[in-house]
């Protein structure tokens, strides 16, 4: 294993590892914005330069791989003043009165560029240019596009492409410029997006949002580690809680999914929990009224044991079937199918899955 010195302190890394995978692995943060982890790392944004002695000028610790004796600093005036310089040349090209947009933007409190301008000084761009505003593309029911909120750091297409695998995103020209296109416009439905949302919660800025976002700011929520209640893969997320109420969801690094999620998860895992008409009891129907009322647990379940129970004594377990649910954990489905020949004493198992 190579053997590095980072910030004055000896490390070994892995072997083909950058320097800012040691970094990290040794507990040293250096900044970054373009970078995404297995998915981006084109080296474009130019945050995350760090000096290697013996080299003239900082190279991008994303994308330099570690060389056995290597000596890195990570921070320097020197560093500062080049990070600085990549920061106010990305809020240039926006074009945009920053101090004004930021106001307004749904990711205003959670924007990473933001938080890197502010550590770093840079609050006004220095290099002002007029530029036309993009229309916002936001048909996809879900998703939206900001080309002006845009820095092109392609970490969206990296999410896209080689994590979610769904290839919709990618980039383009417009001239010299390169250019994000993102199927969000009028023709969405044409397209092979899958509205899954992994675009946006790899982006760093305002650009690709997820609609809901603008209904809360950062600073006014909290954040519950659940599992996603829609199939049985066990994605891990993050419930967005603000004032008793969820109002987002967010992939969490669950050893299934990896920070991903399908839309399902992203859009359609906690709607139901505050919905007026949500069951929030067990309901059992009245035979003299036919309406059905509330019940407690205990009474419904004994119920439906007693009703089982009468039916496999009087007609034979043949008489019942076993169907069990696609969102249920293999766990519980293994339970489920013993309990269904053992208690039922039935073989008629069958599950709604058809993946």
């Amino acid at each position: 294993m190579p053997s590095i010195k980072i910030d004055g302190t000896v490390f070994e890394a892995a072997e083909g590892a950058t320097i800012l995978e040691a970094a990290q692995q040794a507990g040293i943060r250096i900044p970054t914005l373009c970078y995404l982890k297995d998915a981006n790392a084109i080296a474009s944004c130019r945050v995350c330069v760090v000096e290697v002695e013996g080299q003239e000028h900082p190279v991008p610790a994303c994308a330099t791989a570690v060389r056995d004796g290597m000596s890195v600093t990570t921070d320097s005036l020197k560093i500062r003043a080049y990070r600085q310089v990549a920061l106010d040349l990305i809020i240039s090209d926006h074009g945009l009165d920053s101090t004004r947009y930021c106001f307004s933007c749904d990711k205003n409190g959670a924007c990473e560029l933001q938080a890197l301008c502010r550590e770093y000084g840079v609050l006004e761009p220095t290099y002002r240019q007029a530029k036309e505003h993009k229309p916002i593309l936001d048909a996809n029911p879900f998703l939206s596009f900001d080309p002006n909120l845009c820095i092109v750091c392609q970490r969206c297409v990296g999410a896209c492409n080689a994590t979610a695998r769904n290839h919709t995103l990618a980039t383009g020209k417009r001239g010299v410029r390169t250019v994000i296109e993102a199927p969000f416009g009028e023709d969405w439905l044409a397209t092979g997006c899958e509205s899954c949302g992994n675009c946006a919660q790899a982006c760093p800025t305002g650009a690709i949002a997820v609609k809901r976002r603008g209904g809360y700011r950062s600073w006014e929520t909290e954040r519950v580690r659940t599992t996603c209640p829609h199939c049985g893969v066990g994605c891990q997320l993050d419930l967005v809680v603000k004032d008793g109420r969820v109002v987002d969801a967010e992939g969490a690094p669950g050893p299934s999914n990896q920070g991903l999620l399908c839309v399902k998860g992203r859009s359609a895992s906690f709607d139901f929990v505050d919905a007026p008409d949500r069951i929030r009891t067990p309901l059992v129907k009245n035979s003299a009224t036919g309406e059905f009322e509330s019940a407690t647990w205990d009474e419904a379940l004994d119920l439906v044991a007693a009703r089982f129970a009468e039916i496999r004594d009087a007609q034979g377990g043949g008489a019942l079937a076993a169907f069990a649910c696609s969102r249920a954990t293999n766990e519980d489905i293994y339970l489920f199918q013993k309990m269904a020949r053992t208690v039922f004493r039935t073989n008629n198992v069958d599950c709604c899955a058809r993946v």
